[in-house]
């Protein structure tokens, strides 16, 4: 197993490299000008203070070039420095990263804690009542946009009740520490926590049950029965092991999302986090932090896959890796 992650690792470099080549090429050909970002938009610019900034950020250079000195930088820890804040890239993301983080897991285990036992309770009791009530409830969250729903949750929580905040990460004017910022953090993370888990489970009810009810229709599950086993050793210990195999895949997809922006919802709900940044960085042509976030996707997705087939490994002793 060992020797295989290795090598997946190793097969991993060039493909970061290509894909490194071809975001950098579509980010220096984005329509606007850095170098106004940079100086601020209402300032007069000067063709010796744009030949002054664009040599400093490195932009009078071919575009081979620069990608060669981005390249060098990088492997080297040096991200650049972000010119919408005036600071090193790597302490942006250090900030930020851990606010998406901590929303989208709380959205990761709300909805797998939620969506595996009912994904199969309505594979097995196909058709009843809570069969039904689910297949609702997942059309309306599938259906339902997210930025309405967001926007409901405010208007009814926090403008009508006023029991939830009703943007921000923390309370405006506070200082708490310990567990008081703790459960200050908590409360604001109520409302986007519900949207985002809706979305989820909507859809990844759907893939456990499809899943549950593929497997349970197998001729090794008629003769598990047959043999006068519980319905509950059949159903979690031949046909839900024999299910995980797609449920794998659906986490693995999920595990980078964990560290990435949920854009949407940030924006509706003024959540700092990576989502609201990378808007940002775009609108303001900050090409280092775009590029920087890029390739951390990048690289998280590529984790992701080799998570996924390390999971298909444990679950399955048939699948065998090379």
């Amino acid at each position: 197993m060992l020797k295989y992650i290795i090598k997946r690792l190793l097969h991993m470099i060039p493909v970061v490299l290509i894909i490194s080549i071809i975001i950098f090429g579509m980010i220096k050909i984005m329509p606007g000008d850095p170098v106004k970002t940079y100086l601020g938009g209402s300032r007069k610019i000067t063709p010796e203070m744009q030949a002054k900034v664009e040599e400093k950020l490195g932009l009078n250079k071919p575009i081979a070039v620069q990608y060669g000195i981005w390249l060098k930088n990088t492997i080297s820890g040096d991200f650049g420095e972000s010119i919408r804040y005036r600071k090193p890239v790597s302490e942006i993301i250090g900030k930020f990263i851990w606010n998406s983080f901590i929303l989208n897991l709380a959205e990761f285990i709300i909805v797998f804690g939620i969506c595996i036992p009912v994904g199969i309770r309505t594979a097995v009791k196909k058709y009843s009542k809570t069969d039904n009530f689910w297949t609702i409830f997942s059309l309306i969250g599938v259906s339902m946009p997210a930025f309405f729903f967001g926007l409901v949750l405010i208007y009814i929580f926090s403008v009508k009740l006023g029991i939830l905040p009703i943007s921000g990460m923390v309370t405006p004017g506070t200082n708490y520490t310990g567990l008081a910022y703790v459960l200050d953090v908590g409360k604001h993370m109520i409302l986007p926590t519900i949207v985002l888990s809706i979305g989820g489970l909507a859809s990844t009810i759907r893939f456990v049950r499809n899943s549950m009810l593929e497997v349970i229709k197998q001729d090794y599950i008629r003769t598990a029965r047959s043999k006068g086993l519980s319905e509950k050793v059949v159903i979690y210990k031949h046909a839900f092991r024999n299910a995980l195999i797609p449920i794998v895949t659906l986490i693995g997809w999920s595990i980078p999302v964990l560290f990435s922006g949920a854009l949407v919802i940030e924006k509706i709900f003024v959540w700092p986090g990576l989502g609201n940044v990378m808007f940002g960085a775009l609108m303001q042509r900050d090409y280092s932090l775009v590029m920087t976030m890029n390739m951390f996707f990048c690289i998280l997705m590529l984790c992701g896959n080799l998570f996924q087939d390390i999971g298909y490994v444990l679950v399955d002793p048939r699948v065998k890796v090379e």
